[in-house]
């Protein structure tokens, strides 16, 4: 059994915060500060260009791509680290497209990421007739599968209300109509079990600032199946996906295996901090996270729906189709949510009307989720949220 009291006491959580906001950015892992600086003074430091080498920077991403690959159910060497995720969008959606070119049609749906679906149309735009985009509605995506589907793509976990999609059932029945199928990790990655070689994904691609803790813009991840490896066209030909980056070719030979899916030089600085993020995670089960995620988040529900009775349950009642994160709806969602930061309770709102809160059993208790019912109750009560600096919109809701 996964010793959560272990893992909280690995993460740094200001004194008096309550943090529900771990579906948007992780918590800061304790370890975190001296592995950086670790890695400034001790390998940049003294090391200089040479820690390319002899500090193993050149393989980091490969190396931190395995310790993700266990707790998403893929095999070593097939998961590697680089880049934003919305650029690896990118990458997995024109390989997936170019390996199905009897077809055009991207196939998403309306409660994807948004920047998903951009990066969707931007490849459209490029390709122009040789491509197009069909959007429809989350529970319309079965029947919406057909021949005519190069390629599915879809976040598994809805950024909003935590909506699961059935990996499995979706990419069997992508599979035997001949499309295939790229998976959005962001908001399952450390969140729930994932099993993409048990599923049979063909892409998959994740960022590790959420529920993996790897701090701000930390560096996003891409899957290729084991099948594709070797033949998955890299749409992005930078010279770290080069088969011999320091031969300096001028013409691009594509890296065996995984390999290829990289692209610029790796940012090692980041990559050193979500390593030691990653060690939160050692003799952690997936099963136990899902377990006790579940836990919190029913007793928040309950909880809120006996004592907050103005909002209105956004997500998924069954918690086996939602994720690591709850969401409620009220029309004055950010003033509320606004007030509630103000008071130590950190979750974050997405428009129009959604205040979102994430549940991350590594380093939250069913005490602070019962707290944070209490000041949510306190703030609606009494109306805490009705001032002008609540609803004063700030850069980042």
């Amino acid at each position: 059994m996964t010793d959560f009291s272990r893992t909280r006491s690995l993460f740094t959580i200001p004194e008096g915060v309550i943090y529900l906001d771990g579906n948007s950015l992780g918590a800061l892992p304790s370890a975190v500060p001296a592995r950086v600086n670790s890695m400034i003074e001790a390998e940049w430091g003294r090391e200089l260009i040479r820690g390319w080498n002899s500090a193993g920077w050149m393989v980091q991403p490969r190396r931190v791509g395995d310790r993700i690959a266990r707790l998403i159910g893929a095999a070593p060497g097939t998961v590697v680290m680089g880049d934003t995720l919305s650029i690896k969008v990118y990458q997995a959606l024109a390989a997936a497209l170019s390996l199905n070119p009897g077809r055009r049609v991207i196939l998403s749906d309306s409660g994807n990421f948004p920047s998903d679906l951009y990066m969707a149309q931007g490849l459209v735009r490029m390709l122009g007739d040789r491509a197009t985009l069909k959007v429809v509605a989350p529970e319309q995506v079965e029947d919406a599968i057909d021949d005519s589907v190069a390629v599915l793509m879809l976040t598994e976990v809805d950024y909003r209300t935590g909506r699961m999609h059935d990996m499995t059932a979706l990419t069997t029945k992508a599979h035997d109509a001949g499309a295939l199928a790229v998976w959005d990790l962001a908001h399952s990655a450390g969140a729930v079990p994932v099993d993409l070689a048990g599923a049979g994904a063909d892409f998959a691609v994740g960022c590790t600032y959420k529920y993996l803790n790897g701090g701000p813009g930390a560096p996003a991840f891409i899957y290729v199946a084991p099948r594709y490896a070797d033949i998955a066209p890299p749409a992005l030909s930078g010279w770290m996906g080069h088969e011999a980056p320091f031969a300096f070719d001028l013409d691009y030979r594509p890296g065996g295996g995984i390999e290829r899916m990289r692209i610029g030089t790796p940012p090692i600085i980041a990559l050193a901090a979500l390593d030691a993020a990653l060690d939160a995670w050692d003799g952690v089960s997936m099963q136990d996270v899902r377990a006790a995620s579940i836990a919190l988040s029913e007793l928040f529900i309950a909880e809120v729906e006996k004592r907050c009775p103005s909002l209105t349950l956004a997500s998924p009642r069954d918690p086996s189709r939602r994720g690591s994160q709850v969401s409620f709806r009220h029309p004055d969602g950010y003033a509320i949510m606004r007030a509630l930061i103000a008071r130590g309770v950190i979750g974050d709102f997405r428009a129009p009307d959604a205040l979102r809160f994430g549940f991350t059993p590594l380093y939250l208790s069913e005490a602070e989720v019962r707290g944070a019912v209490d000041l949510l109750a306190e703030v609606l009560d009494n109306k805490l949220w009705d001032r002008p600096e609540y609803r004063q919109k700030e850069l980042v809701t």
